[in-house]
């Protein structure tokens, strides 16, 4: 069963972490350059987001469970749980805080686009947030990564 527990957390290490760098530094670019409907882009990336906020909440919530299953109390002394708990509260950051901000103001803009609207600048600097956490999240993801993958070659 330790085994399968560890699998799973192997796995679901790499869908969080592959989600996010997928989504990130491929998917949404690719849409702004091939999509000429920049309010259309925004909103199909915001979705994305969301939905890989959604699997990293899952995604951590399991890591964290699985590690004090498997270490007790020693799990609160591992890197490797407090960058999960890092990324997760990130994640939360992100989806219940900053996500929601935005959408608000795209809302409040309309008819216009967000960009062409009164709260640019509010809208601008919550998308740099958005984004310096977003790029600490994934290079936490890439310790996750290796530090994951040398604890299970030792």
């Amino acid at each position: 069963m330790k085994n399968l527990s560890q699998l799973l957390a192997t796995l679901l290490t790499t869908a969080w972490v592959g989600g996010l760098w997928a989504i990130g530094y491929l998917a949404v670019p690719v849409l702004f350059i091939a999509q000429p409907d920049k309010q259309l882009a925004g909103m199909l990336a915001g979705q994305m987001f969301a939905l890989v906020g959604y699997l990293g909440v899952s995604c951590g919530m399991y890591l964290l469970i699985q590690r004090i299953s498997v270490s007790g109390r020693a799990s609160f002394q591992q890197p490797v749980f407090w960058t999960v708990s890092a990324m997760l509260l990130l994640t939360l950051v992100i989806l219940c805080g900053v996500q929601p901000i935005m959408t608000d103001l795209k809302a409040q803009a309309l008819p216009l686009d967000v960009m062409h609207s009164a709260f640019a600048d509010r809208f601008k600097m919550l998308h740099r947030i958005s984004g310096t956490i977003y790029l600490i999240q994934s290079l936490l993801g890439a310790f996750l990564v290796i530090k994951t993958h040398l604890n299970s070659h030792k």
